[in-house]
């Protein structure tokens, strides 16, 4: 063997030897890791989050606000553009596997959805411009009707499946540059908001594992905290941005620090 290549060979072993070995923390196969699933629709999913990774359930995750991420298990179960129908119809059933049958069995769950939902009514809207707002809130309504009878149904599996999680569950932020060309918007959103207050509330009061997160609370008066309120962007874009999903972790944090 050339003696040059041989100096290659024990320079190229001295330099593998610096590298730091970045083996992953027996702790997260721990019987007692935490475990931590995100359930709901684009917003959960950090769908146009640069990275995806700045998505608020991420963040939480990264943030340790569980618990330390060599103890933590995350499972990002959620889907961008999905309902509270899809939800309950295919999320849920993920969640409240048994254990023994490969089941997650998180701990915490964070609840995202509703926003495409509302899409709906924003649809029916765009496309009935003669309806009066009386038509619209009666649109509306159904809707919404159909909205609470899922999240309470969603709800209702969660807690009798997964009796020790706890569970947060997030309101919906203002759209005020919507609300600006359909003035609708805004009472159509509070009639969203009061359905979430009061099915997390009668969770809330009967299984004590059931929490509101309001973000609405977190976003008014704020600014840049939606896609659409950037300069040349549709004001139909209303997923965060990486500010408003920042805003929305700490919205979460806040309440799961205080009921952890």
């Amino acid at each position: 063997m050339p003696r040059s290549f041989r100096m290659t060979v024990v320079a190229a072993f001295f330099l593998l030897a610096t590298i730091p070995v970045l083996a992953q923390s027996p702790q997260q196969f721990a019987n007692d890791a935490t475990r931590y699933m995100a359930l709901g629709d684009s917003i959960a999913a950090g769908y146009k989050a640069m990275p995806v990774t700045n998505g608020y359930t991420f963040r939480l995750y990264q943030d340790a606000v569980f618990d330390t991420i060599p103890h933590t298990l995350f499972n990002a179960a959620a889907v961008p553009g999905a309902t509270s129908a899809d939800v309950l119809q295919y999320q849920v059933p993920q969640a409240v596997k048994r254990f023994a049958f490969g089941g997650f069995n998180p701990k915490y769950i964070t609840l995202t959805v509703g926003g495409d939902d509302l899409l709906a009514i924003l649809a029916f809207v765009e496309g009935n411009p003669d309806a009066s707002e009386n038509e619209i809130i009666a649109f509306a309504q159904t809707k919404l009707a159909e909205y609470a009878a899922n999240l309470q149904t969603i709800l209702n599996e969660l807690t009798t499946e997964l009796p020790d999680a706890k569970i947060f569950v997030s309101n919906q932020y203002d759209l005020p540059e919507i609300q600006a060309v359909f003035p609708v918007t805004g009472r159509i959103v509070g009639l969203f908001n009061g359905i979430v207050q009061q099915v997390t509330n009668e969770f809330s009061s009967s299984t004590n594992n059931v929490y509101l997160v309001d973000v609405h609370a977190a976003f008014l008066g704020r600014n840049n905290l939606i896609e659409g309120q950037r300069a040349q962007v549709s004001i139909f874009e209303v997923h965060p941005t990486n500010v408003g999903q920042r805003v929305i972790e700490q919205a979460f944090a806040d309440v799961i620090a205080a009921n952890k």
